[in-house]
């Protein structure tokens, strides 16, 4: 099995475990919203690494003083390690082997990388009578870190070559609901309404959720940010099959 196609694989796997194994509940089909359902469904956040995929946005030096960096894969098991930042953003691809890298090595990110798997999250979603409610809590994370929610989708397959995420803020499109902070603990909660409801996944296309956490402590409106630069996606989940809630 090639590299990408080890990696579809895992990720479709990913799917399976964090999507339609997660607890939904339906009632009768809705009239006011358009026929939808009502549902509830249980989230629990994961990593890359969860996904055995490499960690997109965080970066290892495994000669030290090359000046070069790599993204943190299933083999680097050292959680003392130094995390840094790219010295220029870097794209996601999560598919491909090669893109592990290695780049330019920016700033130090301040944390090693046990802190940074410490990043837990779990939640619910409900979609009701049109409207979505998303209810979070998540520990671990960067003490009184800036991060922001994302509704996020991608082709699965993957395209090759890969044509990258679509990364939406939950909520309004300028981004200003999608915000939180964490506490001095690492400690945050994220709750939001919106209209309409997430879109889920389909045969075509997974959606997810994931957050961003801000290294320069700024957002930037409806954008994500410079990935592996100023912006370092922590923690995502799939959304199951839409046919799995009707």
């Amino acid at each position: 099995m090639t590299q990408i196609r080890k990696g579809i694989y895992n990720f479709l796997l990913f799917t399976l475990i964090f999507g339609l194994a997660a607890s939904i509940t339906t009632a009768n089909a809705d009239p006011s919203s358009g026929g939808g359902a009502r549902y509830m469904i249980e989230l629990t956040f994961g990593t890359y690494l969860d996904a055995s995929l490499p960690e997109q946005d965080v970066f290892i030096e495994r000669e030290i003083g090359s000046g070069q960096v790599y993204r943190v894969t299933a083999r680097d098991n050292n959680m003392n390690t130094p995390l840094f930042k790219t010295a220029a953003p870097v794209p996601h691809n999560p598919f491909d082997a090669a893109a592990v890298g290695p780049y330019e090595k920016g700033e130090a990110l301040g944390m090693n990388l046990g802190d940074w798997l410490q990043h837990r999250g779990r939640g619910t979603y409900t979609c009701a009578n049109g409207e979505g409610h998303l209810d979070t809590t998540f520990s671990g994370l960067v003490e009184n870190g800036v991060y922001t929610m994302w509704h996020m989708f991608t082709a699965i397959p993957a395209t090759q070559p890969f044509s990258g995420f679509l990364d939406l803020p939950l909520g309004a499109r300028d981004g200003s609901t999608s915000v939180f902070v964490a506490d001095a603990d690492g400690n945050a909660t994220f709750s939001h309404t919106f209209k309409p409801c997430l879109q889920m996944s389909d045969a075509w296309t997974t959606s997810l959720l994931a957050i961003n956490y801000h290294s320069d402590r700024k957002t930037h409106a409806g954008l994500p940010g410079d990935f592996g630069y100023n912006a370092h996606m922590s923690l995502f989940l799939m959304l199951p099959p839409r046919d799995a809630i009707q």
